[in-house]
C-alpha cells in the first residue's frame, strides 16, 4: 500500500528543497505508522515569533531556506479516536522513525541531520539538509 501526504503535509511540504521532499516521501512510506509535516519554509515573521516563545533558539533556521521539516507522528497510542498531544510528540515514536528517516536519505545518496541527536536543544519533530552538504 502506497501511504500518501494528507493536505496539511502537502502545504507544508511548498517550498522545501527537493533533496529533502525526495527524504519525507521515501521515510513516508518506510514508516511503521503515518507521520505529519507540521512546518517546512517559514517565514522570518515567524521563526522571530518562535525565537520570542522559546520554540527555536536561533535566527539561522534551515526552515527559512526550505532546507528543513518538522514532523509528527500519527498514533493513537491509547486507542481513545483521537490522536493529542502527548502522542504526537512521545519520544519513542521519534526513536523509531530517526533510522528510517536517516535509511531513506542514505538509499538515495543523500545526507540528514535530526534535532533529536543534538546535544542540546533536543528536537524530535526537527530534520533538516547540514549546512555543509547545503550551504
Amino acid at each position: 500500500m502506497t501511504r500518501q501526504w494528507d493536505s496539511t503535509s502537502l502545504a507544508r511540504l511548498q517550498g522545501i528543497h527537493p533533496d529533502l521532499r525526495r527524504i519525507m516521501d521515501a521515510a513516508l512510506q518506510a514508516a511503521p505508522f503515518p507521520f505529519r509535516v507540521t512546518e517546512g519554509l517559514r517565514t522570518v515573521e515567524r521563526q522571530k515569533h518562535l525565537v520570542a516563545i522559546g520554540a527555536s533558539t536561533t535566527m539561522r533556521s534551515r526552515h527559512l531556506t526550505g532546507h528543513a521539516v518538522d514532523i509528527i507522528p500519527l498514533v493513537d497510542l491509547d486507542r481513545d479516536g483521537t490522536i493529542e498531544a502527548e502522542e504526537m510528540y512521545h519520544w519513542p515514536l521519534y526513536h523509531q522513525l530517526a533510522p528510517l528517516v536517516k535509511t531513506a536519505a542514505k538509499g538515495l545518496g543523500l545526507v540528514i541531520e535530526w534535532g533529536g541527536d543534538w546535544k542540546s536543544f533536543k528536537d524530535g519533530p526537527h530534520w533538516q539538509l547540514p549546512w555543509g552538504a547545503y550551504p
